[in-house]
């Protein structure tokens, strides 16, 4: 596909009052080398473990149209065009900035203590099958991440849909100013990142930074959270004009009235704002159905078709590492794997548990938990591990792997006959769960990014076309 123009090299010096020392067209802004499409304008930023201008030369060989540096590099291709900033941080905010000012795009600001990334790919799906929409990659929410993404807002886009985190207080006021959302979104409150906050309610403190960038608009908000009325209360004091709950609470303005939950999804009756909607939800689980509602909500918000964007929701898939499943074939057979690998809290690992307990074996198959350590619970972590044991006894999980310090006291408190093994890391634990698999089983793997739960996602997908024990 040959993507549109996106910044000339004069708009892009403007932008960041840089020094511009040759012309260049981009059709993408980028700060990976290793990503990289040709095309984009690669900023060389500067972290606490890298240095992008060390990956010039290589941005360069994958085709990127331009840079913005701090200082000089050699060993570049003659007439590599640049342009020269004091800050290449900062540049790349005044890039996020200029491309705010001259879009003509509603904006949505996603944030919540769990379902922001999944939230985020829902709205945007469901938008952008109704007009331009440009979205955060991936879950590229924070300092980088976020003027990174709004600098690929191009100026003919309809609506621009943005995720924001964070795991201290402070980090999303910031964002939320440069995002400037005309709608935002807060999926829940839940104690996660306890090891950085004194209580739930700080936290609820934090995400309501999303509003500090807002000049009036609409707050979408989930009705069921026991934060809400606090939530609502600060968003319109500093100024937000409409707040829209959703969740099955009967005050909900897009609320759940029914739903029904099976292995492939979950069909939902549902009202927002008085229309009434039925749709399929092709991804399992009641937290992916509640979300759906907050979807329709903005969509609301927006001025959009509700009706059209509930019905997108029947063709999605899972994301990756988020829900998104595989079938590996066997030579006898095959199993599939349930992706969650790339987070984990007690909330959501919950959630990933109820839709593994409804899913269908094949002949002979067992229902598998892989499960990562959470990170980030402060100093109630370990119990907070422990707890979960309750949740796969009542759901009759039939075998649960585990990596990492804190689930290795789950899996001393589990019953013998459901502990498959416990390893320090997931890279040790990977082989031993491949070599366990046999036709017909389900995995899930879930756990918090920094323990690589994804490792042993990639390891069982390699795993095709072997024989199977039985």
């Amino acid at each position: 596909m040959i993507r549109p123009p996106l910044w000339t090299s004069d708009e892009a010096a403007e932008a960041t009052s840089g020094r511009l020392t040759g012309r260049f067209l981009a059709t993408g802004v980028s700060i990976d080398s290793r990503t990289l499409e040709p095309g984009d304008l690669f900023v060389a930023l500067s972290g606490p473990q890298f240095d992008g201008h060390d990956f010039l030369a290589q941005a360069f060989a994958r085709g990127a149209a331009g840079a913005i540096v701090s200082r000089p590099v050699s060993g570049l291709p003659e007439g590599s065009p640049l342009i020269l900033v004091a800050d290449t941080l900062a540049g790349l905010n005044d890039l996020a900035r200029t491309a705010r000012r001259r879009t003509r795009a509603a904006v949505v600001a996603i944030t919540g203590s769990v379902g922001k990334t999944g939230t985020k790919e829902l709205l945007a799906r469901a938008l952008g099958a109704q007009a331009k929409t440009v979205a955060s990659a991936g879950n590229l929410n924070n300092q980088w991440g976020a003027p990174l993404s709004l600098a690929r807002l191009s100026a003919d886009a309809r609506y621009g849909v943005f995720e924001l985190g964070m795991n201290h207080a402070g980090e999303i006021a910031p964002l939320s100013r440069l995002v400037q959302p005309d709608v935002a979104i807060i999926t829940t409150i839940a104690a996660v990142h306890m090891a950085h906050f004194p209580s739930a309610f700080a936290i609820a403190e934090a995400k309501a930074e999303i509003f500090e960038g807002m000049a009036g608009g609409t707050a979408v908000l989930n009705r069921d959270n026991p934060y809400f009325p606090f939530l609502a209360c600060l968003g319109c004091c500093r100024g937000v004009e409409r707040i829209i709950g959703f969740g099955a609470h009967p005050e909900a303005k897009a609320r759940l009235e029914h739903a029904t939950f099976d292995a492939d999804g979950s069909t939902v009756s549902a009202v927002v704002s008085g229309e009434k909607l039925a749709y399929r939800l092709s991804i399992p689980g009641r937290q992916w159905a509640i979300n759906s509602l907050a979807v329709l909500g903005a969509v609301k918000a927006l001025g959009g078709d509700v009706a059209a964007a509930a019905a997108s929701f029947a063709a999605l898939e899972g994301f990756e590492g988020r829900g998104r499943r595989h079938r590996v074939d066997l030579t006898d057979g095959s199993f599939e794997v349930i992706d969650e690998s790339y987070n984990a809290s007690p909330i959501s690992m919950r959630a990933a548990l109820e839709i593994l307990a409804i899913a269908r074996p094949g002949s002979g198959g067992r229902r598998i938990a892989v499960l990562g350590d959470m990170l980030e619970l402060g100093p109630n972590s370990s119990s907070m591990h422990v707890a979960l044991a309750e949740t796969i006894r009542r759901l009759a999980i039939d075998v649960v792997y585990t990596a990492g310090h804190d689930m290795a006291e789950l899996d001393r408190t589990l019953p013998r006959d459901m502990r498959g093994a416990h390893c320090d890391t997931s890279d040790e634990l990977a082989p031993i769960v491949v070599d366990a698999i046999r036709s017909g089983d389900i995995v899930a793997v879930k756990g918090s990014h920094g323990v690589r739960m994804d490792r042993v996602v990639e390891a069982l997908l390699r795993a095709g076309h072997r024989e199977a024990r039985h």
